[in-house]
């Protein structure tokens, strides 16, 4: 799957992203703010895209002296479809979200990283995944056994690798001690699935950290 533009998928064209630019919005745009929204193609490209789907009734295009703005049109027929598509990465959310949330050990924090958080990778992305476990016994099989089922089930969900990120409390403040780069990309970036905040799990960290 496409991380930036997972309706490709199903939709390779640019149509795809153009697509996805409509669905995420209720507000008039012009060519040009949807090939910037998008961030593919040419505008030129995006224009004919944006006449086909008017001419075929999935978008709406309203002239406005020299521009045109256009809308999706959300009572047509396939617009249900266009919705499902466009929402794929939310749905990969939510997926997770649950998936995790059937664990029998819990993770203290579990969220999504890297391109697939921040929408800005390929189809050869990795889908990364931040699990700070509880403090365990080294060899716990119910907590890898739990881990390796997430791998399987993104692989299946996306066609991506997935890579899982455990780490400790202990290794987590250590970073955080270090001022490692990974934890501002990870409280910046991070979608969170799981467990609390990273934020508060740093806080309660430092506090525990305190003499």
């Amino acid at each position: 799957m496409d991380v930036a533009h997972p309706i490709r998928a199903v939709v390779p064209t640019l149509d795809g992203p153009v697509l996805e630019v409509l669905a995420g919005t209720t507000r008039p745009l012009t060519t040009l703010e949807i090939h910037r929204v998008a961030g593919v193609g040419s505008s030129m490209g995006v224009r004919r895209v944006l006449h086909r789907l008017a001419e075929q009734g999935v978008a709406l295009a309203d002239r406005r002296g020299n521009a045109i703005y256009y809308t999706a049109n959300r009572a047509h027929l396939a617009w249900p479809a266009v919705e499902m598509l466009a929402g794929l990465r939310r749905e990969l959310h939510a997926r997770l979200a649950a998936a995790i949330g059937t664990w029998a050990i819990q993770p203290l924090h579990a969220s999504l990283f890297g391109s697939a958080a921040r929408a800005d990778g390929d189809v050869a992305s990795d889908i990364d995944v931040l699990l700070v476990r509880p403090d365990l016994a080294p060899a716990d099989e119910t907590w890898e056994k739990q881990v390796d089922a997430l791998r399987a089930m993104v692989g299946a969900f996306t066609g991506n690798r997935c890579q899982a990120l455990v780490i400790t409390p202990g290794r987590l403040a250590e970073h955080v001690a270090a001022r490692d780069p990974l934890v501002d990309a990870w409280l910046r970036d991070g979608v969170h699935l799981a467990g609390d905040e990273l934020s508060s799990v740093l806080d309660r960290l430092d506090r525990e950290a305190r003499p």
